[in-house]
Protein backbone atom coordinates (compact mmCIF):
# COMPACT_ATOMS: atom_id res chain seq x y z
CA UNK A 1 0.00 0.00 0.00
CA UNK A 2 1.24 3.52 -0.84
CA UNK A 3 2.19 5.70 2.27
CA UNK A 4 -0.50 8.20 1.99
CA UNK A 5 -0.76 10.54 4.57
CA UNK A 6 -2.89 13.41 5.89
CA UNK A 7 -0.91 16.00 7.67
CA UNK A 8 -2.58 18.24 10.57
CA UNK A 9 -1.16 19.99 13.05
CA UNK A 10 -1.86 21.76 16.53
CA UNK A 11 -2.91 25.23 15.36
CA UNK A 12 -2.25 27.14 12.29
CA UNK A 13 1.51 28.39 11.34
CA UNK A 14 2.83 25.27 13.12
CA UNK A 15 4.59 24.29 9.72
CA UNK A 16 2.51 21.67 8.47
CA UNK A 17 3.31 23.50 4.94
CA UNK A 18 6.80 22.52 5.93
CA UNK A 19 6.68 19.10 7.03
CA UNK A 20 4.51 18.31 4.10
CA UNK A 21 7.26 19.56 1.48
CA UNK A 22 9.43 17.46 3.04
CA UNK A 23 7.50 14.34 2.69
CA UNK A 24 6.70 14.89 -0.34
CA UNK A 25 10.76 15.73 -0.98
CA UNK A 26 11.94 12.34 0.70
CA UNK A 27 9.23 10.01 -0.51
CA UNK A 28 8.79 11.36 -3.52
CA UNK A 29 5.14 12.13 -3.24
CA UNK A 30 2.40 14.16 -4.74
CA UNK A 31 1.33 16.94 -2.62
CA UNK A 32 -2.37 18.07 -2.59
CA UNK A 33 -4.24 21.14 -0.33
CA UNK A 34 -7.81 20.72 -0.67
CA UNK A 35 -9.09 23.35 0.97
CA UNK A 36 -7.01 26.44 0.84
CA UNK A 37 -7.25 30.28 2.26
CA UNK A 38 -5.46 32.86 2.24
CA UNK A 39 -4.62 32.40 -1.43
CA UNK A 40 -3.76 36.64 -1.41
CA UNK A 41 -0.75 35.81 0.46
CA UNK A 42 0.31 33.04 -2.12
CA UNK A 43 -1.25 29.53 -1.61
CA UNK A 44 1.01 26.25 0.52
CA UNK A 45 1.38 24.45 -2.88
CA UNK A 46 2.96 27.11 -4.29
CA UNK A 47 5.15 27.25 -1.27
CA UNK A 48 6.19 23.50 -1.54
CA UNK A 49 6.70 23.44 -4.95
CA UNK A 50 9.34 26.36 -4.37
CA UNK A 51 10.72 24.60 -1.07
CA UNK A 52 10.55 21.08 -2.44
CA UNK A 53 11.77 21.86 -5.84
CA UNK A 54 9.34 20.15 -7.64
CA UNK A 55 6.64 20.86 -10.65
CA UNK A 56 3.24 21.54 -10.87
CA UNK A 57 2.81 18.18 -12.13
CA UNK A 58 3.47 16.94 -8.85
CA UNK A 59 0.63 18.59 -6.96
CA UNK A 60 -2.83 18.26 -7.39
CA UNK A 61 -5.18 21.68 -7.31
CA UNK A 62 -6.99 22.87 -4.49
CA UNK A 63 -10.50 21.49 -4.06
CA UNK A 64 -11.44 25.00 -2.49
CA UNK A 65 -9.73 28.07 -3.02
CA UNK A 66 -10.26 31.18 -1.01
CA UNK A 67 -8.68 34.57 -1.07
CA UNK A 68 -9.10 35.73 2.51
CA UNK A 69 -6.58 34.64 5.18
CA UNK A 70 -9.42 33.63 7.73
CA UNK A 71 -10.87 30.13 9.00
CA UNK A 72 -12.18 27.94 5.76
CA UNK A 73 -15.50 28.93 6.68
CA UNK A 74 -15.26 32.09 7.21
CA UNK A 75 -13.41 32.78 3.70
CA UNK A 76 -16.21 30.47 1.99
CA UNK A 77 -19.08 32.52 3.09
CA UNK A 78 -17.61 35.70 2.04
CA UNK A 79 -17.11 33.92 -1.05
CA UNK A 80 -20.85 32.74 -1.22
CA UNK A 81 -19.92 28.96 -1.42
CA UNK A 82 -20.20 26.26 1.26
CA UNK A 83 -17.82 23.78 1.51
CA UNK A 84 -19.21 20.06 0.74
CA UNK A 85 -17.12 16.85 1.65
CA UNK A 86 -18.38 15.08 -0.43
CA UNK A 87 -16.95 17.50 -3.49
CA UNK A 88 -13.60 16.36 -2.04
CA UNK A 89 -12.41 13.49 -3.52
CA UNK A 90 -8.59 11.52 -3.14
CA UNK A 91 -7.12 11.94 -6.43
CA UNK A 92 -5.13 9.13 -8.31
CA UNK A 93 -1.58 9.36 -8.24
CA UNK A 94 -0.63 6.33 -10.11
CA UNK A 95 1.70 4.78 -7.92
CA UNK A 96 3.14 7.64 -5.42
CA UNK A 97 2.41 8.58 -2.08
CA UNK A 98 -0.19 11.40 -1.32
CA UNK A 99 0.62 13.48 1.03
CA UNK A 100 -2.47 16.00 2.08
CA UNK A 101 -2.59 19.08 3.85
CA UNK A 102 -4.92 19.88 6.16
CA UNK A 103 -6.37 23.93 7.16
CA UNK A 104 -5.03 25.07 10.59
CA UNK A 105 -5.82 22.67 13.52
CA UNK A 106 -8.37 19.45 13.70
CA UNK A 107 -11.53 21.58 14.86
CA UNK A 108 -10.72 24.27 12.33
CA UNK A 109 -13.96 24.84 10.99
CA UNK A 110 -15.62 23.81 7.31
CA UNK A 111 -18.49 24.72 7.30
CA UNK A 112 -21.70 25.10 10.00
CA UNK A 113 -21.12 21.80 11.22
CA UNK A 114 -17.93 20.21 9.74
CA UNK A 115 -14.22 20.81 10.74
CA UNK A 116 -10.92 19.46 9.32
CA UNK A 117 -11.57 15.97 11.53
CA UNK A 118 -14.65 15.78 9.08
CA UNK A 119 -12.38 15.70 6.28
CA UNK A 120 -9.81 13.45 7.97
CA UNK A 121 -12.77 10.93 8.38
CA UNK A 122 -13.93 11.43 4.94
CA UNK A 123 -10.65 10.63 3.10
CA UNK A 124 -9.52 7.80 5.60
CA UNK A 125 -6.12 8.46 5.38
CA UNK A 126 -3.35 7.64 8.57
CA UNK A 127 -2.77 11.36 10.30
CA UNK A 128 0.59 12.93 11.02
CA UNK A 129 0.57 15.88 13.54
CA UNK A 130 2.56 18.83 13.71
CA UNK A 131 3.81 20.14 16.53
CA UNK A 132 5.54 22.95 17.95
CA UNK A 133 8.65 22.07 20.21
CA UNK A 134 8.34 24.83 22.41
CA UNK A 135 6.31 25.96 25.62
CA UNK A 136 2.50 25.03 25.48
CA UNK A 137 2.89 22.46 22.97
CA UNK A 138 2.23 19.11 25.42
CA UNK A 139 -1.63 20.37 26.50
CA UNK A 140 -1.81 21.48 22.52
CA UNK A 141 -0.53 18.55 21.22
CA UNK A 142 -1.93 15.96 23.46
CA UNK A 143 -6.34 17.67 23.10
CA UNK A 144 -4.99 17.39 19.33
CA UNK A 145 -4.22 13.18 19.75
CA UNK A 146 -7.46 12.87 21.93
CA UNK A 147 -9.75 14.29 19.51
CA UNK A 148 -8.22 12.61 16.38
CA UNK A 149 -8.78 8.92 18.31
CA UNK A 150 -12.20 10.34 19.97
CA UNK A 151 -13.35 9.68 16.42
CA UNK A 152 -11.21 6.75 15.53
CA UNK A 153 -8.90 8.05 13.04
CA UNK A 154 -5.49 6.13 13.07
CA UNK A 155 -2.47 8.55 14.90
CA UNK A 156 1.09 7.76 12.78
CA UNK A 157 3.14 9.97 15.25
CA UNK A 158 3.93 13.21 15.55
CA UNK A 159 6.67 15.22 14.30
CA UNK A 160 8.13 18.28 16.16
CA UNK A 161 9.22 21.46 14.96
CA UNK A 162 11.39 24.14 16.42
CA UNK A 163 14.76 23.85 18.69
CA UNK A 164 14.45 20.43 20.23
CA UNK A 165 12.89 19.78 23.31
CA UNK A 166 13.98 16.03 24.45
CA UNK A 167 11.33 16.82 27.24
CA UNK A 168 8.61 17.90 25.61
CA UNK A 169 9.33 14.92 23.34
CA UNK A 170 9.29 12.57 26.06
CA UNK A 171 6.37 14.16 27.61
CA UNK A 172 3.85 13.51 24.24
CA UNK A 173 5.11 10.27 23.61
CA UNK A 174 4.11 9.51 27.48
CA UNK A 175 0.79 11.11 27.94
CA UNK A 176 -0.35 10.84 24.66
CA UNK A 177 0.71 7.04 23.72
CA UNK A 178 2.07 7.96 20.45
CA UNK A 179 5.57 8.22 18.70
CA UNK A 180 7.54 11.55 17.55
CA UNK A 181 8.69 10.41 14.42
CA UNK A 182 10.78 13.41 13.36
CA UNK A 183 11.88 16.67 14.18
CA UNK A 184 12.20 19.53 12.31
CA UNK A 185 14.62 22.08 13.04
CA UNK A 186 14.63 25.72 12.60
CA UNK A 187 15.61 26.32 8.87
CA UNK A 188 17.72 29.45 8.05
CA UNK A 189 16.58 28.99 4.34
CA UNK A 190 14.18 26.24 3.08
CA UNK A 191 15.15 24.13 -0.50
CA UNK A 192 14.88 20.76 -1.47
CA UNK A 193 18.64 19.65 -0.06
CA UNK A 194 18.12 21.14 2.97
CA UNK A 195 14.84 19.46 4.00
CA UNK A 196 16.17 16.31 2.47
CA UNK A 197 19.33 16.80 4.83
CA UNK A 198 16.65 17.18 7.56
CA UNK A 199 15.09 13.97 6.84
CA UNK A 200 18.09 12.14 6.65
CA UNK A 201 19.07 13.16 10.39
CA UNK A 202 16.35 13.66 11.92
CA UNK A 203 13.45 10.78 10.55
CA UNK A 204 13.26 6.93 10.14
CA UNK A 205 12.22 5.94 6.50
CA UNK A 206 10.52 2.90 8.24
CA UNK A 207 7.67 5.13 9.65
CA UNK A 208 6.58 6.52 6.53
CA UNK A 209 6.20 2.84 4.63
Amino acid sequence: MKPDLFITGTDTNVGKTVLSALLTAALNAVYWKPVQSGALEGTDRQAVMQWAEISESQTQPESYCFDPPVSPHLAAREAGVKINLSEIHLPLCEGAPLIVEGAGGVLAPLNEKETIIDLIQHLGLPTVVASRTALGTINHTLLTLAALRQVGAEVRGVVMLGPENVENSRAIEHYGSTRVIGHIPWLREINRAALLDVFKAHFNRDNFK
